[in-house]
């Protein structure tokens, strides 16, 4: 669903007021786009880093399984969420970001597709005749008909024939999320404590556990492999010459709108709605991003941090280095300073009850608990990261309008705009 903020079609018109502006560098269209590209190519390069040290803890994993190397390859994992969950703003903008993205961060998944399950899972679906085809353990699956050859479990293999296999989104066989569940295994604690607890002899040849060890190692490492190649497709892209930089470079006055366009987007529909309120509406903790690792507080918190740095026109990278320049809070404030103190204050203030979310997790209860049926406190935390979410996406919409900027469509939801839906 889209909130429609403008009845105008698709082209995006300044007002002439705008087109008007100083032309001063640091606040020109064209500065405030290559800084923008510029944290695009520093939070992907970041979101790579991680990936290889992820592929290098899971290498040194499969050579030595143990609850050691195991854990180290959670930790990785753990890591490389850090800089990505930064990057979920440039979705719904630039097209070449929605285009991609399902192949690394695609969600909720059907993990029987992938590996064995618990009896609790259910042995099938009306919705996905693949819900428990268990391609670790099966060397052909029926897709549609058609006999697929599994025998050969390569990155290839992952992501052209069984990521979305059958056009069913809930296929997801590659990305951050295969990989957490292949590291952690389901969470099966509901919104009791407790993450997926998978042993590492799931990967030892020598002491296997719960069969075809040698096939959940390649599974393993072929996705793994494969994000890596993902992520390095888009650190080409930001590049100076990359088709994504040079197509906003094309046009900086209406590319502002692909800015503003991916921060609502991310704030109100795919955050506040289908990644917290959803949930918290339904107490479920399938519903939780990262479930199987309990890490779903650190994504909906970095999500909130990409979405302040990108107005702010600043990110600390992973090596606690600096990336600024010229940013739309600038261009906002020249038109009206009010309205940009107010989306800065609105950030910070979300920030604040993500912190406090944060910092809830750290000290024992997940997020899965604090979404649970009879939590009142836990669910009144939560609600105020979505309260702040919701109201900075307000302010979002008045920097548009004060800019005059027409044509923007934020994604909604059902569980924000009719949250009697949610429960037909």
């Amino acid at each position: 669903m889209k909130k429609q903020l403008a009845v105008m079609a698709s082209a995006v018109l300044l007002s002439s007021a705008m087109m008007q502006m100083p032309a001063q560098a640091e606040t020109s269209p064209q500065g405030v786009i290559e800084n923008y590209s510029n944290i695009a190519l520093a939070k992907y390069e970041d979101s790579l880093t991680t990936a290889k040290s992820l592929q290098e803890a899971i290498e040194a994993f499969l050579a030595s399984p143990d609850a050691n190397t195991q854990q180290a390859a959670k930790d990785a994992w753990l890591a490389s969420r850090v800089p990505y969950q930064q990057s979920e703003v440039y979705r719904f903008g630039n097209a070449i970001v929605d285009a991609w993205e399902g192949r690394v961060n695609a969600w909720p998944l059907d993990e029987g597709l992938i590996d064995y399950v618990d009896k609790s899972y259910g042995s099938e679906s009306d919705e996905n005749t693949l819900f428990t085809a268990n391609v670790i353990a099966n060397k052909s699956l029926n897709v549609n008909g058609k006999e697929l050859d599994a025998s050969n479990i390569t990155p290839s293999f992952l992501s052209s024939d069984l990521h979305e296999a059958g056009e069913i989104e809930s296929n997801v066989a590659t990305g951050y999320h295969a990989i957490e569940f292949l590291l952690w295994g389901q969470d099966l604690n509901g919104t009791n404590a407790g993450a997926g607890a998978r042993s590492f002899t799931d990967y030892d040849l020598k002491n296997c556990t719960n069969g075809n060890c040698d096939r959940r190692r390649l599974y393993l490492k072929s996705a793994t492999d494969l994000l890596v190649v993902d992520l390095e497709e888009m650190v080409g892209n930001w590049t100076a010459k990359g088709v994504a930089r040079t197509d906003l470079m094309k046009d900086p006055k209406a590319s502002l709108a692909v800015i503003l366009t991916g921060m609502g987007s991310l704030s109100y529909g795919e955050l506040a709605g289908e990644r917290m309120k959803l949930g918290l509406l339904l107490h479920d903790p399938e519903e939780e991003h990262d479930c199987f690792s309990d890490n779903t507080y650190n994504s909906h918190l970095y999500d909130a941090l990409g979405i302040q740095n990108v107005y702010l026109g600043k990110y600390t990278r992973i090596d606690g280095s600096v990336v600024s320049g010229p940013s739309i809070s600038d261009i906002a404030a020249a038109k009206d300073k009010s309205i940009d103190e107010e989306l800065k204050a609105k950030l910070e203030t979300t920030m604040t009850a993500m912190r406090t979310m944060a910092k809830r997790a750290e000290n024992g209860e997940a997020y899965d608990q604090m979404i649970g049926e009879g939590n009142d406190e836990g669910n009144a935390v939560v609600q105020a990261a979505i309260d702040g979410l919701i109201d900075q996406t307000k302010s979002i919409e008045r920097v548009i309008a004060s800019l005059a900027i027409s044509g923007i469509e934020l994604e909604g939801s059902e569980s924000l705009d009719k949250p009697e839906s949610v429960f037909k």
